[in-house]
Formats: C-alpha cells, sequence, structure tokens
C-alpha cells in the first residue's frame, strides 16, 4: 500500500504544484489549506509525511507540527519555509520537532529528496515500532512471571483502557500509547520481592511501602527506554487518586494525566474480575457497584462513565 503523504499551505498554487509533482510517484498525495483541516486528515487517515508551510494565518506550521506531535507520533514532519524564519527552523530541527526543511520558493529537486529522506525516515519508524511492540510485550509478560495471580493482567487492561480511549474520542496514536502503557504500568514490581506479591494476606504497612516504590522504579525504567511521556505518566501515576489520596506524588483530579486516569479504570476492573490471594473475584454486579461506589474518590467519575458504556453497565 502506497504511503500517504500530506501537503499543508494556504497557497493553492503550491498545493496544485505539488499534487503534480508527486502524483505519478507511487504516493497518494493529500492536501490541506488550513492548519485546522490538515488536523482533521491526520486523525482520520495514517499519513507518512505532512509537509506545512510554516507561515499560515490562524495556526502557523510549527504550531500544527507540534499537534501533530501528539496525534500521530511516527509522521515524519517537513517544515516550508522562507529564509525569513529559517533560524526559527534550524532551531525546530535541533529540538527534534522537524525532520527536513525546504526554503520556499523551492526547487524540485530538493522538494523530491526531503520528501524521499522522510519516507524512509517513515518506514524505519515503523519497522521500529513492530519490534518496540514484541519487545515491550514480551517484557510485560516476564514481569508477570513474578506473580502467579496476574497472569494476562496487563493485556487485559490494555483492551479495556484502549476500549475506553476509543469511547472517549482519543486518537489512534494516543490510543498506542496508553497500550504500551497499559502492557508496562507494572513494569516496577520487578524490584518487588515475589513473597510479598504473592502474600495471601493484606500486606502490612511496610510492605505496603515497598509496593508503592513500584511506580517510581518503573517509570525510571521506561524513561531510560526513552518511551514516551503518555508512557511514562501511566507507569508513574496510575496509583494516583481522583481525590488526591494516591501515590507517588498525591495529584488530585485533572492534574492526574488522563492517560493514567484511564488506566487506572481499567486497572480496578481487572483486578475485581480476576482471583487474587487474599479474596476471591466479584460478581459483575459487585464490580459495577464497587466501582461506582468509588466515583471521585479513586476514579474520574467520567472515565467510569466510559467504562460502564464499553462494557454495557
Amino acid at each position: 500500500m502506497a504511503e500517504t503523504i500530506l501537503f499543508v499551505d494556504d497557497q493553492k498554487i503550491y498545493l496544485d504544484y505539488t499534487r503534480e509533482l508527486f502524483g505519478n510517484r507511487g504516493l497518494a498525495v493529500m492536501t490541506a489549506a488550513s492548519g485546522s483541516e490538515a488536523l482533521r486528515i491526520v486523525n482520520e487517515n495514517i499519513i507518512a509525511v505532512i509537509v506545512a508551510d510554516n507561515q499560515m494565518p490562524g495556526m502557523n506550521g510549527l504550531e500544527l507540527l507540534a499537534k501533530v506531535k501528539e496525534i500521530s507520533p511516527h509522521t515524519v514532519k517537513v517544515m516550508m519555509t522562507g529564509s525569513a524564519d529559517l533560524a526559527t527552523t534550524l532551531s525546530a530541527i535541533n529540538n527534534g520537532e522537524v525532520f527536513r526543511f525546504v526554503v520556499k520558493p523551492w526547487k524540485d529537486a530538493e522538494m523530491v529528496k526531503a520528501v524521499k529522506d522522510s519516507i524512509r525516515r517513515f518506514r524505519i519508524l515503523q519497522s521500529l515500532k513492530r519490534e518496540d511492540e514484541f519487545v515491550l510485550h514480551s517484557l510485560a509478560q516476564t514481569i508477570e512471571l513474578k506473580d502467579a495471580c496476574t497472569k494476562g493482567h496487563c493485556d487485559r487492561v490494555a483492551t479495556i483502557a484502549l476500549q475506553i480511549a476509543a469511547k472517549l474520542g482519543l486518537s489512534e496514536g494516543k490510543q498506542e500509547e496508553i497500550k504500551f502503557g497499559s502492557w508496562l504500568h507494572d513494569c516496577g514490581k520487578i524490584g518487588v520481592p515475589e513473597a510479598v506479591l504473592n502474600a495471601p494476606r493484606p500486606l502490612t504497612e511496610m510492605e505496603f511501602e515497598l509496593v508503592k516504590n513500584h511506580s517510581v522504579w518503573g517509570c525510571t525504567v521506561v524513561r531510560k527506554a526513552n518511551l514516551s511521556e503518555t508512557v511514562q505518566n501511566v507507569v508513574l501515576y496510575h496509583h494516583e487518586r481522583y481525590d488526591g489520596r494516591g501515590y507517588p506524588s498525591g495529584l488530585q483530579g485533572k492534574e492526574i494525566p488522563l492517560e493514567a486516569r484511564i488506566v487506572a479504570v481499567a486497572d480496578v476492573f481487572d483486578a475485581l474480575s480476576v482471583d487474587r490471594p487474599y479474596r476471591k473475584k466479584l460478581s459483575r454486579e459487585q464490580i459495577i457497584e464497587t466501582i461506582d461506589g468509588m466515583r471521585n474518590t479513586h476514579l474520574d467519575t467520567e472515565i467510569v462513565n466510559a467504562l460502564f458504556a464499553v462494557i454495557g453497565a
């Protein structure tokens, strides 16, 4: 399947020319005349490369590409820029916000090379992504071996979290990062003794304080692995409570990143749905009643509503 390239410029003459230039090069070409139109296209399509003019009314190119990074992190970004904006564009490249640039008015050979390099970059990122999925999933399964009662927990949490995220209208890119975060949310438990994880009784205060460290330990792991901020937020904050009485930072309400609030709800749902050493799993009715009672204390009520919509409660 041909990769899709999106050109964004408020001047129709450039859009028409680029469509003609790349129309017979084995690429699917799309165009947008504004930043808002481009964001709609990125939300609805897999875009390999976006080439955006910087000087546009309303939303400029740098603002657009920053939003694209959130929606579709693997889309490769190219800036069309005038000579007056060259310093700004070079700074964006140095900061990793832009992959290539072409100076307007550009020469065909320069634009073609920039797009070819970007397509190559996109294909490399896709290969790395597939490899990363295998590695990250394997890591999650390895961690679960420490706790026999949580076998399959990370996969189930990811499944529910993705359904909630879709219900809330989050982008595919954000959903993918939430999936990775769900797989790895308990990765810090690698540092917790198995005797504590598998204790057939409620934990002592000292043991619980030890277990609470797993979110910070886990975040250190994913940060060193250069995983995204979304993944880090899930691992670090999935035990924060909506009323501010969670850990490790005592964040409250919307201070807790949305992705962590989503995984917290999915985590609780799965935990109540399986047997644990110190209690039996709850019935469906008991699960719904328990989670309903956790609104605005442990959990965000909007996300609880999304969960109930997903499971048909």
